[in-house]
């Protein structure tokens, strides 16, 4: 039986994506100090996440199925701390959250903690509209913000943002059966903060201090620029109905998005519009006084959560034309690389059969196997011979009609 199981369950855009790339990074070293991070692939505990809550993800649901229950199993099977970490796991219901947690021992005396990163929310909302963006939404960012601050929550939009961003909320579901010391916040540092200062964190609540870890992992989850971002958008009207979504990963989200308008820092940034700044304040208020009576955890500053108002404000859906001119620019030139990279694959792919057909060909002409082509068309011919190719074939275990 584990003795200590910490789960990481959101919330999204606080450093979640390089946390996991550096657990899955150093599952060797994690092991040495007897910490488990069980995953055979980086989207192990994402695919865990979707078996779990039954979620739609573009196919990729039909490839979960069973993840939970293998991870929950492997989980049960390490005497010592075990890591889970994915973000979706912010939204699920308190069903799936009891599930969850009498699956990984819970009832029979397991240690369980829940480990809640967040950030605060003027950072969040235009970070969510994104990473929307970014998965083939074409929703303008007014529509988006005038989804998320309908109090009914009815459209997809308003429940999905809520559900892994409500703090309060995410904490009943997840930790209504847990005591709060066993509840730990870890508060993103505003902007212009050290970089390491997250990581430090993250460490302090996952008990991974005095571990020589290798921090320089690639896989990030990036964020765009103003322009970038509209450009983006603007693709998914134009190619949403023609281009599907498995190969929209690759070439959009992560060519695009990822290794190619994400390198464009110099744009202007998404951020919340000016007008909404006394709403979220409020709200924000709230959800610090909630947390502060709870007795929960706190690794870093729940002052952090305040959030901070830029100097300036760009409209994503009245951008400058120029800037998404250049940004369009530097997507076409990147498709064009990919396009000659992948030109030059398929010449090599050639060349290699066309040498292989050839050496096919060559055997072809061999004596012995025009002796043995003759035989057999002769067997073929008549009833006996048919009968000893059967036999033939039969005793060398082939079902192929060549000799």
């Amino acid at each position: 039986m584990t003795r200590r199981v910490l789960l990481h369950v959101g919330t999204p855009k606080t450093g979640t994506s390089y946390l996991q790339e550096v657990l899955f990074h150093n599952v060797g070293q994690l092991s040495a100090a007897g910490i488990s991070y069980p995953a055979r692939r980086f989207d192990a505990h994402f695919l865990a996440a979707l078996d779990l809550m039954s979620l739609p993800w573009g196919g990729l649901e039909a490839e979960a199925i069973g993840a939970w229950d293998q991870l929950a199993r492997e989980v049960r099977a390490h005497d010592g701390t075990s890591i889970i970490s994915h973000e979706i796991l912010a939204t699920a219901s308190r069903t799936q959250v009891g599930r969850a947690l009498a699956s990984l021992g819970h009832d029979d005396g397991a240690e369980i903690h829940v480990i809640l990163s967040v950030r605060d929310l003027a950072r969040q909302i235009p970070a969510e509209w994104q990473e929307n963006v970014k998965h083939r939404s074409q929703l303008k960012y007014a529509a988006f913000l005038e989804q998320i601050q309908d109090p009914s929550r009815a459209t997809r939009i308003g429940s999905w943002f809520w559900g892994v961003q409500e703090i309060p909320d995410i904490l009943d579901r997840w930790g209504h059966d847990l005591p709060p010391e066993r509840i730990h916040l870890v508060t993103v540092p505003p902007p212009g903060g050290a970089p390491e200062l997250l990581w430090k964190r993250f460490s302090q609540a996952f008990g991974l201090d005095g571990l020589d870890l290798d921090l320089e992992v690639e896989r990030q989850n990036p964020s765009l620029g103003v322009p970038e971002t509209a450009l983006l958008r603007r693709i998914n009207v134009a190619a949403h109905r023609v281009l599907p979504p498995a190969d929209y990963r690759p070439l959009v989200r992560e060519l695009l998005a990822h290794q190619t308008l994400s390198q464009r820092r110099r744009s202007p940034r998404l951020g919340l519009p000016p007008e909404l700044y006394p709403w979220v304040a409020e709200l924000t208020a709230a959800w610090v006084a909630e947390i502060e009576q709870r007795g929960y955890d706190v690794v870093g500053d729940l002052d952090d959560l305040v959030g901070s108002r830029p100097d300036s404000w760009t409209d994503p859906d009245q951008p400058a034309e120029a800037q998404v001119a250049r940004a369009g620019v530097d997507a076409v030139t990147a498709l064009l690389l990919e396009n000659a990279r992948l030109r030059g694959e398929e010449s090599r792919l050639s060349a290699e059969l066309a040498q292989t057909q050839r050496a096919l060909e060559r055997s072809y002409l061999r004596p012995t196997y025009r002796l043995r082509e003759k035989i057999v068309r002769r067997l073929q011919g008549g009833r006996v011979g048919r009968g000893m190719l059967r036999a033939y074939r039969g005793a060398r275990g082939r079902s192929s009609r060549s000799a």
